[in-house]
């Protein structure tokens, strides 16, 4: 099926007399007839569930959709964006190990990475989007276990050059992870270009209603544990705690990494994703290629309002011919990138404080992403533990204004910030 059906169909096909609708399998625990056929799924020799914190029917129909949408072998999901990245990254990492990341990341990645992951003992080089090969080659040390970067970063709408990213990943052995949220599925896929891991922020373009936080990791199955079997111990000795499994030997390529994130990381850590978050995921998915669309026509067209107002500093949308990434742009969004534009105003951050008290349909949220227009200053909130300087490092000065357009009609979008300025 082509994108927009799987964004429908995808993931759950009702047999005879079944629900036509994903079922929400609301119950912690599940009945076997005896204690051999339940041993059988401890020891992972059977598929099936007997505890909700694991897996869940609901969520593994929904998994599978989102697995589809981005032509990956397996997937699953979590409680939150935030989950995702850390399970996609603690997956393969450890104490003693090292990770790559694009600088321009959403802060509470940065955070995530910077500050509590290296309190476990796991240390990161930050490198530009922009970084050429020698640059970035040069950031990887011998107890490199992974880079990191998003499609097009939140807030700062850098796009990343994927297939540059993967190819040295490769080089030296390690797989590229991509944090797609804001492109979705819908407009770039990137294990197309190279990517190995991919994740999500559910709780943005794909529920697309804030409704529902959550998380997703999909596999692209293409990444040879094996043949890197010294750096990922993990996936490729005797696991004890499961009878001494090698997920690499056991699972392959294709369902290795997930099987273990699920196996030992969420039954240990424990951040599932609900039965009804998942099911309120799943409605939005069905929607998601249609809603895309009017997103980034939204975008487009606030985007060429404020870089043509005499107010406005700067502008930054990958869908502007000016704008630095609209070359990137035309290669991996060609579809159109997001609903999300960031700018500047020539009067700072007393100005960005004014304009934002001024709006009506734009509401201010710390949220993305939305069906509804809503409107952010990340320096005062969501990056608010980053100092000036590393603000100005992940393309997020302080007085950026970062508005992500809905789904409303695009008149009254430019109208509201028209007022907004002018007050």
């Amino acid at each position: 099926m082509k994108i927009d059906s799987i964004c429908v169909q995808g993931g759950y096909t009702p047999g005879n007399g079944e629900p036509r609708q994903v079922p929400i399998v609301q119950s912690t625990t599940f009945k076997y007839d005896t204690s051999e056929e339940m041993g059988k799924l401890f020891d992972l020799e059977a598929s099936g569930y007997f505890y909700t914190r694991l897996q869940n029917p609901t969520n593994d129909y929904v998994a599978a959709k989102i697995a589809q949408l981005e032509g990956g072998t397996a997937a699953m999901l979590t409680s939150s964006g935030q989950a995702a990245n850390f399970y996609a990254l603690f997956n393969i990492c450890s104490c003693g190990d090292h990770i790559v990341s694009s600088s321009t990341i959403y802060g509470g990645t940065f955070n995530l990475i910077s500050v509590t992951m290296k309190r476990m003992g796991i240390d990161v080089t930050f490198v530009s989007p922009d970084a050429t090969e020698e640059e970035l080659n040069a950031a990887f040390q011998d107890n490199t276990k992974a880079v990191f970067g998003e499609t097009i970063a939140n807030p700062a709408l850098t796009v990343l050059d994927i297939e540059k990213f993967a190819g040295c990943a490769h080089a030296h052995g390690v797989p590229l992870i991509i944090d797609n949220t804001f492109a979705t599925p819908v407009n770039c896929r990137p294990f197309e270009w190279g990517a190995d891991i991919v994740t999500h922020s559910t709780t943005k373009y794909m529920d697309g209603h804030g409704a529902a936080v959550g998380g997703a990791i999909v596999d692209s199955g293409r990444f040879d544990w094996m043949a890197h079997a010294d750096k990922y111990p993990g996936l490729c000795t005797p696991d004890d705690s499961y009878h001494g499994i090698t997920y690499a030997e056991k699972f392959g390529k294709e369902g290795a990494f997930i099987t273990k994130c699920t196996a030992q990381l969420m039954r240990d850590l424990g951040s599932i994703q609900s039965p009804q978050n998942a099911f309120i995921l799943n409605l939005g998915l069905e929607s998601l290629h249609v809603r895309m669309q009017r997103h980034c026509e939204n975008g487009q067209a606030v985007a060429e309002f404020l870089s043509a107002h005499p107010k406005v500093a700067y502008v930054n949308y990958c869908g502007l011919p000016g704008d630095k990434y609209y070359p990137l742009a035309q290669k991996y969004l060609p579809k159109g990138s997001c609903g999300v534009v960031s700018f500047g105003l020539k009067g700072g951050r007393e100005a960005a404080s004014s304009f934002m008290k001024n709006l009506k349909i734009a509401a201010i949220e710390t949220h993305v992403a939305d069906a509804r227009t809503c409107c952010l200053n990340p320096a005062s909130s969501t990056h608010r533990q980053m100092t000036d300087e590393q603000l100005r490092e992940a393309g997020v000065p302080a007085e950026l204004i970062r508005i992500s357009c809905g789904i409303e009609d695009k008149e009254d979008l430019i109208a509201d910030i028209a007022q907004a300025l002018e007050a």
